[in-house]
C-alpha cells in the first residue's frame, strides 16, 4: 500500500533556487520529468525562491528520498551550467515525513504547501501563483496545452534539460512549462476536500495563512523582481555595473534604496544579495 510523504527543503538564507522565470520553468519541467522516472505520484507541490515543498505518494521512504535527491541533482546541474554555481544545493538539507491518511492530516499538509506563496506576500491566493499546483484545484478555468507527443524530441529535451524520455501525454502550457494538472490526480485531491468551500476553509486555517494574517501586509515584490532591479540601481545611483563593484558606503545606500522602493525585509535582501543577515541589519541601522 502506498504511503504519503511530505518533503521540504531547508530555506536558503542568502541564496536563491530560482533567480528568474526561466529557472522556475525549468524547475516545473524537472518535476514532471522526474515524477515519471521515479516511483512516486505527485499530489501537490510549490516552488519558492529559496525552497521547495512536495506531497507525494510512494511505496517507501527510500522512493521519496530518491525523488527529491534526483530533483536536486538534475536542477543543480542546470544551475551549474547557467550560473557556474556547483555547490548551491549539495548542502541544502531535506526533511521527509510520512503523513497518515487520517484525521484530516492530508488536507492540512496540502493547504500548508499551497499557502506558501501567500505567506510570502507574493499573492493573495494560491490560484494566483504559477510555480506549483496552486492553479490546479477547484479552478473555474481549464488551462489548455499541447501534447508533448506532437513536438520534436530535441525540443522536449531542451524543455526538460535532459535526455531522459518524457511521457508524450503530458501537456505543455502557453507559459512554456509542463502543466501539473497533466500528471497529478486533480480529481483525487478535490474528492479529498469534497467541496471548494471546504478546500478554502483549510487554506484559511493553515499555519501559513495565519502567518500571513498576522503580518497584515499587502502582497510584496517577488525576489526575482528585486534581484533584477539591483543592476539598474547600481548603474543609476553609482554608475557601477553590479553590487560587487560597490564600496561599503554605496552598498549600504543600495540596501536602503531596496528597502524603500520594494519594502524588502532583511530576509529578502539576504536572499537576493547573498549577504549575511547581520551585515545587512548593520547597514540598515546606520545613519
Amino acid at each position: 500500500m502506498r504511503k504519503y510523504y511530505f518533503i521540504s527543503t531547508e530555506h536558503l538564507k542568502n541564496k536563491l533556487w530560482f533567480r528568474d522565470d526561466e529557472d522556475f520553468k525549468v524547475g516545473m519541467n524537472k518535476v514532471a520529468l522526474l515524477a515519471g522516472h521515479t516511483n512516486v505520484q505527485i499530489v501537490c507541490f510549490v516552488l519558492m525562491s529559496n525552497h521547495v515543498h512536495f506531497l507525494i505518494s510512494a511505496d517507501s521512504w527510500e522512493d521519496a528520498n530518491r525523488f527529491i535527491t534526483e530533483f536536486k541533482n538534475h536542477y543543480a546541474r542546470y544551475i551549474h551550467h547557467k550560473y557556474g554555481v556547483w555547490e548551491l544545493l549539495r548542502r541544502n538539507d531535506v526533511d521527509i515525513q510520512e503523513v497518515e491518511n487520517s484525521e484530516e492530516a492530508l488536507e492540512r499538509v496540502i493547504a500548508y504547501i499551497q499557502m506558501n506563496c501567500v505567506a510570502a506576500n507574493i499573492c493573495g491566493h494560491p490560484a494566483q501563483y504559477r510555480w506549483g499546483t496552486g492553479m490546479c484545484f477547484f479552478s473555474d478555468t481549464e488551462r489548455k496545452g499541447v501534447c508533448l507527443n506532437t513536438l520534436f524530441r530535441n525540443k522536449i529535451q531542451k524543455l526538460v534539460h535532459s535526455n531522459l524520455d518524457v511521457s508524450g501525454y503530458l501537456l505543455l502550457g502557453d507559459d512554456g512549462y509542463i502543466l501539473p494538472e497533466s500528471y497529478i490526480d486533480v480529481k483525487a485531491v478535490e474528492a479529498l476536500f469534497k467541496t471548494a468551500k471546504r478546500y478554502d476553509y483549510f487554506l484559511r486555517m493553515s499555519s501559513k495563512a495565519k502567518t500571513r494574517m498576522e503580518a497584515n501586509e499587502a502582497p510584496g515584490f517577488k525576489d526575482q523582481v528585486v534581484l533584477s532591479a539591483i543592476g539598474d540601481l547600481c548603474y543609476t545611483l553609482f554608475r557601477k555595473p553590479n553590487a560587487q563593484a560597490l564600496t561599503y558606503t554605496e552598498l549600504t545606500e543600495l540596501m536602503k534604496q531596496l528597502r524603500f522602493r520594494f519594502s524588502s525585509n532583511i530576509e529578502q535582501l539576504c536572499r537576493v544579495t547573498g549577504l549575511e543577515y547581520e551585515k545587512i541589519a548593520k547597514m540598515l541601522d546606520s545613519i
